[in-house]
This record gives structure tokens, sequence and C-alpha cells, in this order.
């Protein structure tokens, strides 16, 4: 029998928990039904994470409940709140992936917390030069794994390679049929175009581009994101974040404006077609950035998101474990020093 897949979640992190991600795992397991392949480990105050799994009647054998006495806040800036992080639901977490116990850690809570703490606990991959945070982003024909989002706000070149390598492993793992197509984020699509330092990592990752690591097919537009020509892009954190925040304002304005903008008639003729449209770019389905480059993946969920998001925040996670992410970074990480 093969080892089941650990995910530890904090359960106490973000607005609205554990209430909602007790909802979350109910969610999964109703998803799961047929699969015994994995075990969730919640992190938190263990009374009130079992009033709650008792009032959402989530009764299930693949759940574990570990005591943590203590919740890292929202409000503390991220040093101060370190210094005070230990035996919270969050640390707890991060410590237990370290020990072994769970392969991938899951939190809605501070971010700016997890990210210290989790490079603190796990530590950085020797042939990593800086951890990125990464995430799903649609394209015309499927998905598009994005990064840098906001880790690092400045980059040099050897970053974008590594982050390249980093971002392209993830899509293998998550979508082992495609292969990985990179981009450079640029204001312009020929060569000419963007800093020395761009110009520098497009030759490397030239270099570096075959079948079995990635394809690059050089810049990238910021309107040609969602393109589906690359599903790989990759950008320094302070590009990235803006992309990002961008492109989430600009879906939620479409879908909340559209249907005031069409009259009944029209409404009921396109309802299914407006339906798949606001399905696809409904940001919960996409909730969940990833934190590469440390000796383990851990996972980031919005802390505003409702029980649905966070549910697709631990089935990335499942997904992310059963694609032998850190086997395939390691593997990736590889064809830099062989170039």
């Amino acid at each position: 029998m093969s080892k089941k897949i650990s995910i530890a979640i904090d359960a106490m992190g973000g607005d609205n928990s554990p209430d909602k991600t007790i909802e979350g795992v109910k969610i999964f397991l109703s998803h799961k039904k047929k699969n015994n392949d994995f075990i969730l480990n919640l992190f938190g105050n263990e009374e009130i994470i079992n009033s709650k799994l008792k009032k959402y009647k989530v009764n299930s054998n693949l759940i574990k409940v570990i005591n943590s006495n203590k919740v890292v806040s929202d409000e503390e800036a991220p040093l101060t709140a370190v210094k005070n992080s230990k035996n919270t639901s969050m640390w707890d977490c991060i410590q237990h992936q370290l020990e072994g116990k769970s392969d991938i850690s899951l939190s809605a809570g501070n971010t700016g917390v997890l990210l210290v703490i989790s490079r603190m606990i796990l530590k950085m991959m020797n042939e990593v030069s800086k951890p990125a945070l990464a995430g799903l982003w649609p394209n015309k024909n499927g998905m598009n794994v994005v990064m840098d989002l906001g880790a690092n706000i400045e980059c040099n070149e050897q970053n974008l390679v590594d982050f390249a390598e980093l971002g392209s492993a993830l899509y293998k793992s998550l979508f082992p049929e495609d292969k990985p197509k990179v981009s450079l984020l640029n204001v312009g699509s020929e060569e000419i175009k963007g800093t020395e330092m761009l110009k520098k990592a497009s030759q490397k990752l030239k270099d570096l581009s075959n079948d079995d690591n990635f394809i690059y097919n050089g810049y990238i537009e910021g309107n040609n994101i969602m393109s589906g020509d690359s599903n790989v892009i990759i950008t320094d954190g302070f590009t990235g974040n803006i992309a990002l925040k961008t492109a989430e304002g600009t879906a939620k304005f479409i879908t909340k404006n559209l249907k005031t903008s069409l009259n009944i008639l029209s409404l009921l003729f396109s309802f299914f077609s407006l339906k798949k449209f606001k399905d696809k770019l409904d940001p919960r389905k996409y909730n969940g950035a990833i934190f590469l480059g440390l000796n383990g993946p851990v996972v980031k969920s919005h802390g505003g998101i409702d029980a649905i998001g966070f549910y697709y925040s631990i089935d990335l996670c499942y997904k992310i474990v059963k694609g032998n992410l850190i086997s395939q970074i390691k593997k990736n990480l590889k064809n830099i020093n062989n170039v």
C-alpha cells in the first residue's frame, strides 16, 4: 500500500475561520468520495475545530485534528508576528511538514508571516537563489502558471531563470499531459525590447529550451498572457503582483457589470454562455499561491476567500503532491548546471 498524501491545514487562518476551512474540507471530502489516498491534518484549537466538524456534519477517518494553542494575527507586521508565531496553527503546520509527517502545508493566514516562517523552518533549496510565489491563471486553452506574484520586488536574470525552472516544474506536476511553454513578461515581443536584465535572462532561457525541460517562446506582452500560446509566464514580483491585481479587478468588473448591461430577453438567450464565461473567470477556482524554492511546497490561500475557494486550495495541494512537485523541481534545476 502506497503512502497517503498528507496535507497540513491551518484551520484558524484567514477571515471567517475555522468555519470556511471546515466547510472547504467538507466540499473536498465530497469530491473525493472514491479516494482514500490522503489524510487532512487540521491544526488549531482542538475544541473549536471539533465543534465545527460536528456543526457541519463532517465525520471522516481521513481527518486528524492536532491542537495548536495560538493563532497568527492578520494585523501584525510580519517581523513582529514571527516572534510570536511559535506554537500557532500556522507554525505547527510547517513544523509538521519539516518532520515528514505532512507533504505540504496550506494556510489562509497572514501572507508575510507564512512566507517568513516557511523559509525559516523548511529552508531554501541549495540550487535556488530566491523563493517565489506562483499562481494559476486561466488562458484560452487551459491554465497558466504565473510567477513571481510578489515575493521578490527586485530580481536579476538568474532569479528569472530559476523561476522558469520552478514554474515549469509546477506546470508539469499539475498538467503532466501538456508541455510547459515559457515566456518572459515584457513591454514588447521583439528581442530588442526590455531591460538588459531581461535580455540576459532571455538568452539563458533559449539555451535551456528543449523538449525534456521546457520550450521557451520568448517575450510576451500583458495583453497576450491569456492567449494560451505560452503557459508559464515569468516576471519579477513587482510586475507580477500588479498584473495579477489588474486581472482580478478586470474579471470582477466584467462579471459584475455584464448582467446589468444586457436586457432580460438577451440574458435568457445567453444564460448558459454567460454562466460558462463567469465560471471560467471565477477567482475562487484559482485560489492558492504556491511558495516555490523551499525544501517543501507551501500554499497560501487568499485570506478573504470563501469555503468553495478554500476547497480549491486543498485540491491544489492534493494535485501538487500527487504530481511529485519537489522531485520535478530537482530534476529541472539540474538543467541549469548542465548548460
